[in-house]
């Protein structure tokens, strides 16, 4: 059963699923948490006082950080969260959460290879606090706020469509190989990245295609490769995201 962070937290003192840290390390990141109904009521406060131990609400200096930032992160940066999320997938999912990354965020050592597939070995990932609807709503009302990359979104000249339904399938699980990191559908695939089958509920349409064409530019360490796909490349693949979280 979800419970608000409000009265709970102070009692569980977790770290979210995607930095998928145990309960004595979440207590010396994490304060208490402040609650909606509090003097820190505001958004950005909440989010700054109850995000900021995990995700990045600032832009990362990545010249001056190197590698090692990237090494140590322990949750998705949320600095520009309003050029990649939907709205009312945040507010939803912050009340309701459920792990994206299935073993973790950037979590290898819990991850067992074989030709077949890749599986998670350790089940000791602890789940993100769940939010009240008033918390929820204010933190996406802050993060939905923070777009330093609309430049990034307007480049893709991007369009949503609908694709031949098997051919795109191809196109993500052979001609490209995003199985061997993701999923695109729930037991199915690689999960050292984060699952994709729920991408299109979760992201804006031109952040997926903009991504996919060039990670890099989102974030210089990311651990996804530049495809080097041309942009009808790119889009089919956004369009089979969008595609497949209809379904």
């Amino acid at each position: 059963m979800r419970r608000s962070i409000s009265g709970l937290y102070p009692m569980l003192l977790v770290l979210p699923a995607l930095a998928g840290v145990g309960g004595a390390a979440a207590a010396a990141l994490f304060p208490p948490l402040i609650g909606a109904d509090s003097a820190a009521a505001d958004g950005e406060v909440f989010v700054r006082q109850n995000c900021a131990g995990c995700h990045a609400v600032d832009a990362i200096d990545y010249v001056a950080l190197g590698v090692q930032e990237r090494l140590e992160r322990e949750a998705p940066p949320l600095y520009y969260a309003g050029n990649k999320y939907r709205e009312q997938w945040l507010v939803e999912w912050l009340q309701e959460p459920e792990a994206i990354h299935p073993a973790g965020y950037l979590r290898l050592e819990v991850l067992q290879s074989t030709n077949a597939d890749d599986s998670v070995t350790n089940e000791d990932i602890v789940d993100h606090p769940a939010l009240s609807e008033d918390e929820a709503e204010e933190a996406a009302d802050y993060l939905m706020s923070l777009r330093p990359h609309d430049d990034l979104l307007e480049a893709t000249g991007y369009s949503p469509a609908e694709p031949a339904m098997r051919m795109a399938m191809m196109h993500f699980r052979r001609f490209n190989a995003c199985s061997a990191c993701h999923r695109d559908e729930d037991g199915s695939g690689g999960v050292s990245g984060p699952e994709l089958y729920t991408a299109g509920e979760r992201l804006q349409p031109r952040f997926i295609a903009s991504f996919l064409a060039e990670p890099m530019a989102w974030d210089p360490y990311s651990g996804m490769p530049s495809s080097g796909l041309n942009p009808d490349a790119v889009h089919r693949l956004a369009d089979y995201l969008l595609m497949i979280s209809e379904e």
